[in-house]
């Protein structure tokens, strides 16, 4: 009798831990899940450094296949169809919501380097994405960028997100290039949401630019003025912005689409500049900065451009492209194939090719993420974490507090400009 007794409250108990754990956690997916991602709770903080902590092991991954769509329009000609194969975890803790992805990637570019054409005998940079002929065949691969996104819903605010996420903001419109690489005009082809309370958050990691850094861009989007200018009626609105930027109202395609910051420089800077050959003739592009027979650098730092750097400033460019600096001194790259593009369909630059970009810190609204990325040699490794809540009073960061269950989307760039893989229609599910 007494056997029976505790048989009974042996299985008592069973079924009330059961129920408890039932209403106090989110039941993990199985493993043939592909849409939800369970944020494990946290207590022993993995570091953000681009390697996988051991902690990371207790985080279920959640594999997605970012595929590159076709929408009919020619925006993503010879791209369309590529698959990008991820997975993806998730953690949190009081403070902060940690992400770790990883995704195989064939090679890392140097991103659009300056080369001098001996032909032309003009300075040039190499395309940031692939160019087809009217057939689709590949007749030069690009030098772009490798990049990761997210969107997410902001207060609820976009109602079509919980059930198109990543195409709740129309974007796949004209302009596109065509296979031959010919811009098609008319529209903008930019990112802008439905309604005027409508905003999404855009989480975006310039692989190449923004982990010099260990940093990822947090951006947002809006409705941009509405069909008065937005590609509905062939206008150029484009509702994708820095965070801590406010556009005017009424919405302006002309206003200066930059975070307002008193150093004028918030994250990775161009390093172009217009000159006219010889001083009187045609206006060329030409790089801004160069270090002289620097061999292999893939990006400048802002401060190299300072009194005091390595680089030195262009001031003038002959029309056989002698490039004269600041300095006084000149450099001339005929002849010399160190500063030359190979010209043939695989990217080979020179080893004295100059960097397209400079890197500066991301600050205020912008760099609400710590992010750390690791190139294997065939894939990448990307950790990334931001607060729960950020201090945002804009209403152009999205909010974990609540732990509620949050749709988003992601994509994945492979050496591209706009061309990117997308997932849709994601979940991410708080463990409590």
């Amino acid at each position: 009798m007494k056997m029976f007794k505790v048989l009974i409250l042996f299985a008592m108990l069973a079924v009330f831990f059961m129920y408890c754990t039932k209403t106090d956690q989110v039941v993990a997916p199985s493993s043939t899940n592909t849409t939800d991602l369970l944020c494990y709770k946290t207590t022993t903080i993995p570091t953000i450094d681009g390697t996988v902590d051991a902690i990371w092991a207790n985080a279920q991954k959640l594999n997605v296949t970012p595929v590159v769509p076709d929408p009919g329009n020619g925006l993503f000609a010879g791209y369309a169809g590529k698959s990008y194969p991820a997975t993806l975890r998730a953690m949190y803790d009081d403070q902060y919501i940690y992400f770790l992805a990883e995704w195989n990637d064939p090679s890392n570019n140097i991103v659009q380097p300056w080369y001098f054409n001996p032909t032309t005998k003009r300075w040039a940079q190499r395309g940031n994405a692939d160019q087809f002929d009217a057939n689709g065949n590949l007749i030069k691969q690009g030098m772009g960028q490798d990049q990761f996104a997210m969107l997410w819903n902001i207060d609820n605010s976009t109602p079509k997100f919980a059930s198109q996420t990543c195409y709740a903001s129309c974007h796949l419109f004209t302009p596109y290039r065509n296979y031959a690489g010919v811009m098609v005009p008319n529209a903008s082809g930019n990112h802008y949401t439905n309604g005027a309370a409508e905003k999404i958050d855009m989480w975006w990691c310039h692989l190449n630019k923004d982990l010099v850094t260990n940093q990822m861009d947090d951006q947002y989007q809006d409705w941009a003025g509405g069909p008065a200018v937005t590609d509905t009626v062939g206008g150029n609105g484009n509702g994708r912005h820095a965070d801590d930027l406010v556009p005017p109202v009424p919405f302006s395609t002309t206003y200066t689409n930059t975070n307002p910051n008193p150093s004028n420089a918030n994250g990775a800077l161009s390093n172009s500049q217009s000159l006219k050959l010889d001083g009187t003739g045609a206006s060329v592009s030409v790089p801004k900065w160069v270090v002289p027979n620097a061999s292999g650098k893939l990006y400048y730092q802002l401060t190299d451009t300072l009194a005091g750097g390595v680089a030195i400033k262009v001031i003038k460019v002959s029309s056989w492209g002698t490039l004269y600096l600041a300095s006084g001194d000149s450099i001339n790259p005929t002849g010399d194939a160190a500063y030359s593009d190979n010209a043939g369909i695989t990217p080979t630059v020179g080893s004295k090719c100059f960097p397209s970009f400079l890197a500066n810190p991301l600050t205020g609204g912008r760099s609400d993420f710590i992010a750390t990325g690791t190139y294997t040699g065939t894939s990448w490794v990307l950790e990334f974490k931001r607060k729960l809540k950020t201090g945002d009073v804009l209403k152009q960061d999205i909010d974990f507090t609540s732990l509620q269950d949050q749709a988003f989307g992601l994509a994945i760039f492979n050496s591209s400009n706009y061309q990117h893989g997308i997932q849709p229609n994601l979940m991410l599910k708080f463990q409590k």
